[in-house]
C-alpha cells in the first residue's frame, strides 16, 4: 500500500527515539471502512508525558536561539518531504480516517502549505519601538517564543491540524509535543518521521499516541505539567472547556478551535449554480465530518422548492465506497458512535415532522447522504452539530429572520451565505456572529487567512501571520540612556 514503508511506524516518538513497548500494553487503530486492525500502538504513559515535557524545556533553550533562517530552512525541508511522500501520506490518512483519497491528497497539500507559509513567516517576527514621554529613555517590545507547546489534535484532519499548529510553533521557536487522536495516530507519526528526516533536533517534535482509555489521564498530565507553557487544542467544546479549566492551574496560554453549528443561508437573489457548488463543498466534504461543515441550511421560501430539487439531483450523484477508490466521494464515518449520532438526528427530525427526501440509512460505518426538509427550530440539527452527511433544510421568509436564526446558538465558528446583493453581503459580514464567513463560497480554509471562532467555538487564531502570535510572548524593555 505504501511506497515508503518507513512512514508506517506504530510506536511512541519520544526523545528522538522510537519506542515499541509500554507497561500499559497497546491499543488498536482501526480502518473505518471495515473495522480491520491497521496497527497496534504502545499506549503512552504519564511518565512519557513528563519525560517529553522535561526534554522540551531543555530543547527550548537552544531552539529559541536558532536564527530565523535556520527555523525557516527546517520547515522548508519538512514541506518538501511532505510533497515527496504525498501519496503515501494520503493513503495513510484514508486508511485510518476513511476520507476519500482525493480529499486526502488535498489535505496533504493543504497541510504542507502551513510549513511553507511559516517557513517564510519565521523571518517576520518583529518587535516595535515606542515613543517615550522622557527624552533619555527608549522603549521597545520584543516577540519571544512562549515555550514548549502541547498540541492536541482531532481525527478528521489528522495531517493539516498538526502542521497548522506545528508550523507556527517551530517558526516562533517553540518545541512541541503532539497528542494525536486515538483514531488517527499513524498520520501524526508519519509526520514525525518526516521531521526527523528533515533534520529536526532531537526532542523538538515528540509524539505520544494515546488510547481512548488513557486520554483523560494523559490530557490531565499535559495540562498539569509546568514545563509546558502553551496548549493548542482542536476538538469538541466540552473537552475544550475541560482543558481550559485544567490549564488554569498552571496559567497556560490556550488556543482552542472548538465545535460549530454553521448556518448556510441561501437568499433568493443568489446565483443558484454557485450556491449549489458552495453548499456541496461545505456540507458533504469528508462526509460532513468537518468543524466548519454546513449544519443548518436556510433557504429563502420563494426559491426553496427549486433549490431543493437541484440539490437532490446533486446528492444522488455522490458515491459511497472505499476511500482508496478514486471514484468515491463519500467514505465511511469514523466509527459506530458517529453513525449513531447522525441516525439520532435523522430520527429526531422525522419524528417531529421532517420530510425525508433521500438517505436516512446506515450500513456498518457508512451513512447515506441524506436530505430532510420541513425542518423546524426544535429539531436536533438546529441546536447541535451533526458531523455527518445530513442536509437539514429550513425555509425562511426574510433577511432579518435568517440572521436571527443564524446567530441563535452558543457557537460561532463559521457561517455561509449566498447572495448577489452587495449591500446585503456587507451587512452579513457585520451581523453574522462567527469567526469566519464564506460569502458565495463553501471552501474557506487557507494558510493565508486566520482560522478560528468566537463564543463557545474557541479562542485564538491559526494560520496567517496572526497564527504565530499564539506561540509568542511580548516583552517590553524600557532603556535609560
Amino acid at each position: 500500500m505504501l511506497k515508503n514503508n518507513k512512514l508506517f511506524k506504530p510506536q511512541i516518538f519520544l526523545k528522538g527515539k522510537w519506542i515499541d513497548k509500554s507497561p500499559l500494553g497497546t491499543f488498536n487503530v482501526l480502518n473505518p471502512l471495515n473495522n480491520e486492525i491497521l496497527a497496534s500502538i504502545p499506549r503512552s504513559t504519564i511518565d512519557n508525558v513528563n519525560e517529553a515535557c522535561d526534554l522540551s524545556m531543555k530543547v527550548w533553550d537552544t531552539w529559541r536561539q536558532r536564527t530565523c533562517k535556520e527555523r525557516s530552512a527546517l520547515l522548508s525541508r519538512m514541506s518538501k518531504l511532505m510533497s515527496e511522500y504525498s501519496q503515501d501520506l494520503a493513503n495513510i490518512i484514508t486508511l485510518e480516517s476513511g476520507k476519500p483519497i482525493n480529499e486526502a491528497r488535498g489535505e496533504v497539500n493543504y497541510g504542507l502549505s502551513y510549513y511553507d507559509f511559516y517557513s517564510e513567516e519565521a523571518k517576520r517576527i518583529n518587535g516595535e519601538i515606542f515613543q517615550t514621554p522622557i527624552n533619555n529613555r527608549k522603549a521597545i517590545s520584543l516577540k519571544e517564543p512562549i515555550g514548549p507547546a502541547g498540541i492536541i489534535t482531532p481525527w478528521n484532519f489528522p495531517c493539516a491540524m498538526i502542521t497548522r499548529k506545528v508550523g507556527a510553533a517551530i517558526a516562533a521557536g517553540c518545541p512541541v509535543i503532539i497528542k494525536p487522536s486515538e483514531e488517527t495516530p499513524l498520520t501524526a507519526l508519519a509526520l514525525c518521521i518526516i521531521a526527523q528526516e528533515a533534520g529536526a533536533p532531537e526532542g523538538l517534535i515528540q509524539c505520544l499516541p494515546t488510547s481512548r482509555d488513557d486520554v483523560i489521564d494523559i490530557g490531565n498530565a499535559i495540562c498539569d505539567n509546568n514545563n509546558l507553557r502553551k496548549i493548542s487544542f482542536t476538538g469538541s467544546t466540552n473537552v475544550g472547556k475541560l482543558i481550559m479549566s485544567k490549564s488554569s492551574n498552571t496559567i497556560k496560554k490556550v488556543s482552542l478551535e472548538l465545535g460549530g453549528n454553521a448556518p448556510f443561508i441561501i437568499f433568493d437573489d443568489a446565483d443558484i449554480d454557485i450556491a449549489l457548488k458552495a453548499l456541496m463543498n461545505a456540507k458533504f466534504r469528508n462526509a460532513g465530518q468537518t468543524c466548519i461543515a454546513a449544519n443548518r441550511i436556510l433557504i429563502q421560501n420563494n426559491i426553496h422548492d427549486m433549490f431543493v430539487e437541484k440539490l437532490l439531483n446533486k446528492v444522488k450523484k455522490l458515491k459511497m465506497g472505499d476511500g482508496l477508490d478514486n471514484n468515491t466521494t463519500i467514505g465511511p464515518l469514523i466509527n459506530q458512535n458517529a453513525v449513531n449520532k447522525v441516525q439520532r438526528h435523522v430520527d429526531g427530525c422525522v419524528n417531529l415532522g421532517g420530510e425525508l427526501l433521500i438517505g436516512g440509512k446506515s450500513n456498518n460505518n457508512f451513512y447515506e447522504p441524506t436530505i430532510i426538509t420541513n425542518i423546524t427550530l426544535d429539531m436536533p440539527p438546529m441546536n447541535e452539530e451533526i458531523f455527518g452527511p445530513l442536509a437539514a433544510i429550513y425555509k425562511f421568509d426574510d433577511e432579518d429572520e435568517a440572521i436571527s436564526i443564524a446567530n441563535d446558538t452558543p457557537f460561532g465558528l463559521a457561517s455561509y451565505a449566498c447572495t448577489n446583493n452587495l449591500k446585503r453581503s456587507w451587512k452579513l459580514s457585520e451581523k453574522l456572529d462567527t469567526g469566519m464567513i464564506g460569502l458565495n463560497e463553501g471552501a474557506i480554509s487557507s494558510e493565508l487567512a486566520p482560522f478560528g471562532g468566537v463564543k463557545q467555538s474557541g479562542l485564538g487564531r491559526e494560520g496567517s501571520h496572526h497564527g504565530i502570535d499564539d506561540y509568542c510572548e511580548i516583552k517590553y524593555v524600557c532603556m535609560g540612556l
